[in-house]
């Protein structure tokens, strides 16, 4: 079968279905960040910045420890009993924070939903409804939906924040949950077969590999210090604004909107022009730089409102060019009978820099001052810069997947030997336990499909 081939209707709609399920618990984390630090101020216990920051980072801290484990559990229950458990306690944080009277209820509310760490199950069943020719299309809906409602959460949290509050936006999201089960129950279809995916789930005989793997610890040094500089700033900025301009937090949406959509317009071309140029480590480098520029730039200018607008433009243009080429550095750099594994380790390393950036950003506004926020997340980008200037450049390849039919280990073996001579292919895997042949591609010399075909169909 050839992987140009359309994704079916099925394969679609439980793609389509799925990705929402993940943009959920992303906007569970995104959609309070231009306005909670304001209103956690005016609970009992919000005179304590520390507080605020372990009220921002507590979804993180229990996202880390739970999400693998919910993976891996998804293989034994089922995939859809283990995300019905983890949209259930998604409820219940969102209810218990939502209900609060003071900012202790609401860091046990921001854990429990944080516990509902759905989001390796989630993938596990989209490599379940999918073929693997469409694997890669399917995550990629995922990672679009992320970026999407990173967006639009830090333009739409103020504007609901002017109509229903926060304690609003907790009931929201809880609601949204809630018809998120209802959706996995009758929008998605149930499997007929589920399986491990080396491609999309973490295993713990490969954890310590990818571990030892210096080029990936890289990366997730990287997405931990990109989360944790994310957190750490929004303990701060939201009361820098209204300091320095007298606008209201509603009214933050004004500042957001135009940098956030500065840096998706240009996010675009840096990313094209790294990629079809095999240019990826020179543009992500760059970014990492400019995002060292603009956390320099926060800390001498955050009491000058329009210092902390330029700032913060140079800020998403850099986010969004990592956010976006991270995922992809990792695809080239993992092995690819690791790469599940490493994603999941990625992923861990984000939650993680979730819960300590807003702890630390919490802590140092508190006893130290504004400034001394963006000197610590400084020194995360000026460690990052320094451990991606030493980076092997990523190989200029793309992942493909086929399905194959059921062989022996010796046919497997046989097979490979005969993949790795056709032009264009750079490394193959074949896991004839999980009837999947993965491919990693070189974009630069011509790459034979059709015998790929060939010898899979011989």
């Amino acid at each position: 079968m050839s992987s140009n081939e359309r994704m079916s209707a099925q394969e679609l709609r439980a793609s389509m279905s799925l990705a929402s399920i993940y943009g959920l618990r992303m906007l569970g984390m995104f959609l309070i960040l231009p306005i909670f630090a304001i209103y956690a101020e005016t609970l009992p216990g919000g005179d304590s910045h520390l507080m605020i920051g372990l009220a921002l980072g507590a979804y993180g801290l229990t996202q880390a420890i739970f999400q693998l484990p919910f993976g891996m559990a998804s293989d034994h229950f089922g995939r859809k009993k283990v995300i019905y458990a983890g949209l259930v306690l998604f409820v219940i944080g969102s209810l218990v924070a939502g209900f609060a009277h003071d900012l202790t209820t609401v860091i046990i509310g921001r854990a429990i939903q944080g516990a509902g760490a759905v989001s390796a199950a989630v993938t596990a069943l989209v490599a379940d409804l999918t073929r693997e020719e469409h694997r890669t299309k399917a995550m990629a809906m995922i990672g679009g939906t992320i970026g999407v409602t990173f967006a639009a959460s830090l333009v739409l949290g103020p504007a609901l924040n002017q109509w229903i509050g926060v304690p609003g936006i907790f009931l929201l999201t809880g609601a949204l949950a809630a018809l998120a089960i209802l959706d996995v129950k009758f929008m998605v279809p149930d499997p007929i077969v589920s399986r491990f995916h080396s491609d999309a789930e973490a295993s713990t005989s490969k954890l310590r590999d990818v571990l030892k793997n210096t080029q990936l610890l890289r990366l997730n040094y990287g997405i931990f210090a990109l989360h944790a500089a994310q957190m750490a700033m929004f303990v701060v900025v939201p009361f820098a604004i209204k300091q320095s301009s007298g606008m209201g937090e509603n009214d933050h949406w004004q500042i957001y909107l135009p940098v956030v959509l500065v840096g998706f317009i240009l996010m675009v071309p840096a990313i094209i022009y790294g990629e079809k140029r095999a240019k990826l480590k020179q543009v992500f480098v760059s970014a990492i730089g400019l995002m060292l520029v603009a956390q320099l730039m926060l800390a001498n200018s955050i009491s000058h409102f329009w210092g902390i607008v330029a700032s913060l433009a140079l800020y998403f243009i850099a986010f969004n060019v990592l956010e976006a080429t991270l995922p992809s550095i990792i695809s080239k750099i993992a092995p690819a009978a690791s790469k599940g594994t490493a994603i999941g380790v990625y992923n861990t390393s984000q939650s993680f820099g979730v819960f300590l950036g807003g702890v630390m950003g919490g802590y140092l506004s508190h006893y130290h001052g504004f400034a001394a926020v963006f000197i610590f997340c400084s020194v995360l980008m000026g460690l990052w810069l320094i451990f991606a200037l030493s980076m092997t450049s990523p190989p200029a390849v793309k992942s493909k997947m086929y399905h194959l039919r059921d062989m022996s280990s010796a046919d497997a073996q046989q097979l490979s030997t005969r993949l790795a001579a056709v032009s264009g292919v750079r490394e193959v895997v074949v896991l004839p336990d999980e009837s999947m042949l993965m491919l990693k591609v070189d974009l630069q010399h011509a790459f034979d499909e059709a015998e790929v075909l060939r010898l899979i169909e011989d």
